[in-house]
């Protein structure tokens, strides 16, 4: 009970979180018995015990940022940006290629051993500063000369440093960005504006990066690969995987085959990250998907509400701002596994096996239970005032 009276927060959501992490065991430890055969050892336990180290660090995380009052999060989020500014570009001068592609996604932890992929936390930072400026602005009439420094250039300078080496995290990061502008009612026609730049400047991305290949590797060759494997269903390894995950969800039917007797988590390279919701179908079957689709559309209708309730408009901002991009991220990997959007390579939130996808989304669920626990705070207080006895038990 000690444990339980120090969690505050919207209890759904951590009932929530947990059954997602706890659902997660048996999937990836399924899918990892490819990698632990492939990688050479053939040991599974070992990817099981990884996997429950990255869920605990990311709890004590969620645990640790939910105690935090939301209002600190105004001012680190102002001390965060150029840290994350600082990272990317260590990213990016790494200069890691895959096969001549730009990849440089991840930066190894000095002395621990592990690697951090940048972009997660810097999308987390950014939906912070943004929450912040806009509440900042909110009754204020500003002009759109106004908002390019303090707000745009921050964003168009992260988004530019994570584009080379991940063009969809650079696309979800800024469409979540346009949808909180909007909901924190930044004028309609100065949005337009800015999708405009937007557009204009990943063109122009692409046309340099075609005119000079060897001078800046990069993965326009894989995007375009992808979009037309998704167009008229080629023979790339993309076609591959998007192939073997609709064989694994067409085995599935309605009640799956059953817990760890996937036969395609051994033909699927991604199986136990992009790609484990194929797995989960196959094994769990239609049921299964549905069961953890509901889960995150639960998530969401929880989200909203925290927000709604939030006793400030920052605190509105700032749930919606870390919130939607979780469910949205979780939808978008759904709809790869069943090619309904071409291959991204996003994971599923607090399913799918890799370290800095999980923190990073036990981060932003902290965020949000810190809101709501404000919320509570102030119900509670409110509660005490209305009962004079309490308050006077209290004294004595």
């Amino acid at each position: 009970m000690g444990i339980f009276s120090n969690i505050k927060g919207d209890r759904l959501i951590w009932a929530i979180a947990a059954l997602l992490a706890i659902f997660s065991f048996l999937p990836v430890y399924s899918a990892a018995s490819n990698l632990a055969y492939t990688g050479g050892n053939g040991n599974t336990f070992s990817y099981f015990i990884k996997h429950f180290m990255h869920l605990f660090l990311g709890f004590a995380i969620m645990y640790g940022v939910h105690k935090i009052p939301y209002k600190y999060f105004r001012g680190l989020s102002m001390v965060m940006i150029p840290v994350v500014l600082v990272l990317l570009v260590v990213t990016v001068l790494q200069g890691t290629t895959i096969e001549g592609a730009n990849a440089s996604r991840w930066i190894q932890i000095p002395f621990v051993g592990m690697s951090f992929q940048t972009s997660t936390l810097a999308s987390v930072v950014l939906m912070v500063y943004v929450a912040r400026y806009l509440s900042r602005v909110k009754d204020k009439k500003v002009s759109f000369k106004e908002t390019l420094l303090p707000l745009w250039l921050p964003v168009f300078l992260i988004l530019a440093l994570i584009l080379p080496a991940n063009f969809s995290t650079t696309a979800i990061i800024f469409c979540m960005v346009m949808v909180l502008a909007f909901l924190g009612g930044y004028p309609v026609r100065y949005l337009a504006v800015i999708v405009g730049t937007g557009i204009a400047a990943l063109v122009m991305f692409v046309l340099v990066a075609k005119a000079f290949p060897d001078a800046m590797p990069n993965r326009i060759d894989t995007w375009m690969s992808r979009l037309s494997s998704f167009a008229d269903g080629g023979d790339s390894e993309t076609n591959y995987q998007i192939e073997k995950a609709k064989i694994a969800i067409a085995s599935g039917k309605v009640t799956g085959v059953g817990p760890g007797k996937s036969t395609q988590k051994n033909f699927l390279p991604q199986s136990s990250s992009d790609f484990i919701f194929a797995i989960i179908i196959e094994e769990y079957g239609l049921a299964g998907g549905l069961f953890l689709m509901l889960l995150y559309l639960w998530l969401l209708f929880r989200i909203v509400i925290v927000a709604q309730k939030s006793d400030s408009f920052f605190g509105k901002l700032l749930a919606l701002g870390v919130g939607l991009p979780i469910v949205f991220q979780a939808l978008i990997n759904m709809a790869v596994a069943v090619e309904l959007f071409p291959v991204t390579g996003q994971t599923l939130p607090l399913i799918s096996s890799g370290g800095t996808s999980i923190w990073m989304t036990c981060l932003a669920i902290g965020i949000i239970l810190s809101v709501s626990a404000k919320r509570q705070e102030i119900k509670e207080q409110e509660n005490k005032e209305d009962n004079p006895l309490e308050i006077l038990s209290e004294t004595i």
